[in-house]
Order: C-alpha cells, then sequence, then structure tokens
C-alpha cells in the first residue's frame, strides 16, 4: 500500500489463523473467511481496517513468521530470512469481523486465470483465494485504518476501483447514520456488485467498466465519474483507494481543479498497473 497512513493499530501482533471456509461472492471476487484463537487477539476497529497478510512460499517448509511489530521492525526482520523461506506478503482489508465468533472475511480479487481480465497471471495472493482449503494457515499483522478524517466535514467522498471495494463497503458500514456522502465504486461488470449498508444520505454509484472500455486500466472509469461529479454543498473529506492511478488522480483532480484542501483528500494506493497481478 501506498499514501496516507491513516491511524494506527491497536496493539498488532503477528497472528496466525487458519481458513474456516471460502465463498465466490462474483466471478471476480473471493472471499475467504479466517478464524482460529490466534484471531481473539485481533483488535477489529471497522471501516477500513487493514493487515498484513503473510502466505507461506511454495517449497518452503513452515511458515516463518516474523515476531517485531513496532513500525517496519517487523519488515527489517522479514529481509533477513532467506528469500527461499520467506512467506509471501500481501495487504488486504477486513471486509466483515465477528470477533465473538474470532472470524474476518476477506475479499480477494480474482486475477488473470482466476477472472480478473486484463492484469495477467494470477499473483500468489489470488492463487490463494482460488485454491485455498479449510485449515490452510496464514499470518496476520494489523495495520489499523486508512479512512481518518481530521477536520470537520458536512460530507464523504468514497472512490474505489474492485480493489477497494472492501475499503468502501467496510466506511460506508462505520459512518453514522447521519452521514452524508457519495461512493464512486469500479466493477468490471455488474454481476460484482455487492450489497452492503450505507447511510441513506449516501449515495453509491456503480460504475461497470464493461459497459464503458473492458480493456481499460482499472479505475479509470471511476476516476472519470469524479471528474464529472456534482460534490454537494458544504465541506468534503475525500477519501480514494484502489489502482494507483486512480488513488492519486482522484486528490489530484479535488485539490488543483476543485480547489479541495490537500488535507482533505486522503488516498492510498494498492497496487499499481503494469506491475503484475494485485495479488
Amino acid at each position: 500500500m501506498s499514501g496516507y497512513n491513516g491511524r494506527k493499530p491497536v496493539e498488532p501482533h503477528v497472528l496466525l489463523a487458519e481458513v474456516v471456509r471460502t465463498k465466490q461472492v462474483s466471478e471476480h471476487m473471493m472471499r475467504v473467511t479466517f478464524g482460529g484463537d490466534g484471531l481473539e487477539r485481533l483488535t477489529t476497529v471497522g471501516y477500513d481496517q487493514w493487515f498484513r497478510l503473510f502466505l507461506q512460499r511454495e517449497g518452503a517448509d513452515a511458515m516463518r513468521l516474523p515476531t517485531r511489530t513496532s513500525g517496519l521492525g517487523w519488515y527489517a526482520q522479514y529481509l533477513t530470512t532467506p528469500r527461499a523461506r520467506r512467506p509471501w506478503v500481501r495487504s488486504y482489508t477486513v471486509r466483515e469481523a465477528r470477533p465473538d465468533l474470532r472470524e474476518i472475511d476477506v475479499d480477494f480479487v480474482l486475477h488473470g486465470a482466476h477472472g480478473h481480465e486484463g492484469s495477467g497471471e494470477p499473483g500468489p495472493a489470488s492463487t490463494f483465494a482460488a485454491t485455498a482449503r479449510t485449515g490452510d494457515t496464514v499470518g496476520i499483522l494489523d495495520q489499523g485504518v486508512g479512512f481518518n478524517p481530521r477536520h470537520p466535514h458536512d460530507w464523504t467522498l468514497l472512490v474505489a476501483d474492485e480493489s477497494g471495494l472492501p475499503a468502501v463497503a467496510g466506511i460506508c458500514e462505520a459512518l453514522p447514520d447521519d452521514a452524508r456522502g457519495i461512493a464512486v465504486v469500479e466493477v468490471p461488470t455488474a454481476a460484482d456488485r455487492q450489497d452492503f449498508r450505507a447511510p441513506a444520505g449516501v449515495d453509491v454509484r456503480w460504475v461497470e467498466r464493461h459497459r464503458v472500455d473492458p480493456a481499460a486500466v482499472p479505475g479509470t472509469a471511476a476516476l472519470n465519474v469524479v471528474r464529472s461529479l456534482d460534490l454537494l454543498d458544504g465541506d468534503v473529506y475525500a477519501f480514494s483507494v484502489g489502482e494507483s492511478s486512480l488513488a492519486t488522480g482522484v486528490r489530484r483532480h479535488l485539490v488543483a481543479d476543485r480547489g479541495v484542501p490537500r488535507t482533505h483528500a486522503d488516498f492510498v494506493g494498492y497496487w499499481r498497473h503494469g506491475r503484475g497481478a494485485a495479488g
């Protein structure tokens, strides 16, 4: 992930979790439910809570997880592990948490052969999600929340491609009932839309890439929608997530063309087109 760091995690630990079940929620999205006693130590806070996901590398004899959690201490320790034994590390969002059951749901975009058009070969996380079996073990390190308004505002603007859909859904479900705003979410097809709770005053607008340009870089259609958007009255807090050009492009447009203060527009780039699959 790149961009604004947001709120820090609450007492992070490197946790072990295991696959409880999987469900393909659409052609391009697989939901994996993780559980286990290790999740007792995960403090879930809602919104777009994200974490580092550690996956065992093929051929490695065991999952070798870092023990340090403060700052980037885990990464320095990770780099000391021989490459052939290092787990893969990716960043993902908690789609839904059930602390009473010690479970979290995580949505994975399926890439390449697993379903995502135009993104090349599937990466290790996409492959994991498509082939996961009950009992498969992963590591989790909480990283906190990106969505973090730091000033009074009248309404919220959320923008994402499919990789940011779990973040937008989590934020909408955590917003107060009287919140006002617009959420622009780009997905590959109409079948990739998801139902989630949003305050009555938040208008969720779906952008279907296959209707605009199926070959376009994910996020391009959503960015074009934002450029033509009629903004609501009052001060906005904007949060854009997903492919890097979308995330940064929304902020650049709002600041340069709409006069939104830079501190009122945060972004997180989850992945960059042309550098392989996001997962």
